[in-house]
């Protein structure tokens, strides 16, 4: 299998709940590796350029605030196609925005 990265956000609600940790446990215990990782507090400005792609959309804005509302950790994972797959589930709109996905 090869193995595949792909770019993670943990939201501003686990950032104030403190649950980074138990959160990265989660994806090293479904076979995933860190390979880089930042905490960084965005701006609402940057959180508009990351999400510009749902601009058009009536949650946009609350998007943005939410996600400059708190630091946020930002990280590359790195896995076997297969175990990557999990991060997402097949339906997004049934993931809550603070659910893991794995």
């Amino acid at each position: 299998m090869a193995l595949e990265r792909t770019f993670s956000i943990i939201k501003p609600d686990a950032t104030r709940r403190n649950l980074t940790g138990a959160i990265n446990a989660k994806f090293e215990e479904a076979g995933l590796r860190i390979v880089a990782q930042k905490r960084i507090h965005m701006t609402k400005a940057q959180a508009g350029k990351f999400y510009d792609v749902h601009a058009e959309r009536p949650y946009y804005d609350e998007l943005c605030e939410f996600m400059s509302s708190a630091p946020v950790v930002v990280q590359v994972l790195e896995g076997e196609n297969n175990k990557r797959k999990k991060l997402t589930p097949p339906d997004r709109r049934v993931a809550s925005t603070s659910a893991s996905r794995i």
